[in-house]
């Protein structure tokens, strides 16, 4: 009853509030690595997803990197939620006008 696992609900800057599993024991020994005791704001995941992300990685690939590395339980709906705000800055980035600036031409000589 005393150890295992109680939910606590955290706020995220692109998410808004997700409910994580937080571990405790009998000794208060355990330390959470991604948000610390008696905080409630969850910083740091965003970036460390979309840096995955744009590594090509997919969202079942980054819970379980989460998870392997941190021990944590991100769920792959949270992870869609972090991506897809940024999926839409991506796409106008990919699809603006180039610069009409100078061209280096290259010419293969086969000689």
């Amino acid at each position: 009853m005393r150890n295992g696992n109680r939910p606590k609900t955290v706020i995220s800057p692109s998410t808004g509030p997700v409910t994580i599993q937080v571990s405790r024991d009998r000794d208060a020994t355990f330390t959470p690595v991604i948000v610390p005791k008696r905080h409630r704001c969850l910083t740091g995941v965003d970036e460390v997803v979309l840096s995955l992300y744009a590594r090509g990685l997919t969202t079942g690939e980054i819970s379980a990197r989460f998870n392997q590395i941190h021990g944590a339980q991100v769920s792959k709906e949270t992870i869609s939620r972090i991506t897809v705000k940024v999926i839409e800055e991506m796409q106008t980035w990919q699809s603006r006008p180039l610069d009409g600036g100078p061209f280096l031409l290259v010419v293969a000589n086969p000689e």
